[in-house]
């Protein structure tokens, strides 16, 4: 428990944790909902960085076969639970944004740090190949995957019930498909790395006991379950005091503030030149919500009595697309620089314009869609 206290007082960002309290305090009173919504998503923060800790912590225990799946699964815990409240107040457009906007994070705000600080420190960074192009490869598969309900919901938008089966067959394949990524993973390296997050077990020490550790994920987990359902119930009010869009709020502030404490360990470990964990922690996390989180939200949406649909608008498709190629060339030749991070930053801050100046509303998405399809399909390629 000592060394428990001692990490809490070694770690910033855990001071964060003091907006939890006041943000249910608040909400209880009723006061201001923006400002319940921005110290719930700051309590978030905290919360999801111990997540991460303690799951790490249990690794060192479970042996690095188990604490890789540990990291596979409660990797992205705290966006699961978020997106469970949103489902369940029918925000199902929220949910899909969130679903692009963590991929988009991933490969191009997180990629984009790493690849900046640490190429400005170290100059040019090396990784292995081999796994950066199978990263690659998988993330070009998860472009396609998602692409396809949407293009053939085209034809099936006067058959409610194909609709449904279409999302929910494409969401078991994805689901296999990660299952067999993770057994791959596992059959060829023996340390226990995985694809999806690589196990830093190896290298490190444990800080607390077994026990603490579990106490600590408990506790994290029913604190990020409280925090998700003040963020989620303060949602309509933002959007209509700020002027925020729920799209925007879905595909930009939501991963943000659920995926974080995992964005500072793939910069942190970038800035100490191991590119390995830092490209499985962005690209990895990434292969983990289109394959594992998405799918699950499909299935968990018809307990609520929703249908979320893999149906995505043509802008969060083609952002998609730009991301994953981008990101695709970057990692396959092995190496690295500064330049490439920011480039990869710039075209993030440009995406994340477009979305805030978007109208939302299905009505005016629909609209501009079409004009943006109009664009792509004159395009001479």
């Amino acid at each position: 428990m000592d060394a428990a206290i001692k990490f809490v007082r070694g770690n910033p960002v855990l001071a964060l944790i003091i907006f939890a309290p006041l943000a249910v305090i608040i909400e209880l009173s009723g006061g201001d909902e923006v400002l319940v919504f921005a110290l719930a998503a700051l309590g978030l923060i905290p919360l999801a960085d111990l997540i991460g800790e303690s799951t790490e912590e249990l690794a060192v225990y479970t042996g690095p076969r188990i604490g890789g799946l540990l990291n596979a699964t409660l990797g992205n815990a705290a966006e699961l639970i978020i997106t469970v409240f949103a489902i369940e107040r029918g925000l199902l457009e929220l949910v899909r944004a969130s679903i692009i906007g963590s991929i988009l994070g991933n490969l191009l705000l997180v990629l984009g740090l790493s690849l900046l600080l640490g190429g400005w420190k170290n100059g040019i960074q090396k990784f292995d190949r081999r796994n950066a192009a199978m990263n690659a490869t998988l993330l070009i598969m998860v472009l396609v995957t998602l692409m396809v309900p949407t293009l053939f919901d085209i034809g099936l938008q006067e058959d409610p019930i194909a609709e449904e089966r279409l999302s929910e067959g494409v969401s078991v394949v994805m689901i296999v498909l990660y299952g067999l990524m993770l057994y791959y993973s596992f059959r060829s390296r023996p340390d226990g790395a995985t694809i999806a997050h690589h196990d830093t077990a190896a290298h490190h020490e444990a800080r607390w006991s077994m026990g603490t550790a579990g106490a600590i994920l408990v506790a994290a987990t029913l604190g990020v379950v409280i925090m998700s359902e003040v963020l989620v119930g303060a949602v309509e009010a933002v959007t209509v005091e700020l002027g925020l869009t729920e799209f925007f709020i879905g595909i930009i502030i939501i991963p943000l503030v659920g995926n974080v404490a995992e964005h500072l360990v793939a910069v942190q470990a970038a800035i100490k030149n191991r590119m390995e964990l830092s490209l499985a922690v962005s690209l990895g996390s990434s292969l983990q919500i289109a394959l594992f989180v998405a799918p699950v939200l499909v299935f968990i949406s018809l307990l609520f009595g929703e249908t979320l649909l893999l149906v995505f608008n043509t802008f969060e498709l083609v952002a998609l697309a730009a991301a994953s190629l981008v990101a695709a060339f970057i990692a396959q030749d092995g190496e690295s620089n500064w330049l490439e991070g920011a480039v990869l930053l710039a075209v993030y801050i440009i995406v994340a314009l477009g979305f805030f100046y978007l109208p939302g509303g299905e009505e005016h998405l629909g609209e501009a869609a079409e004009a943006l399809e109009m664009i792509v399909f004159r395009l001479p390629f």
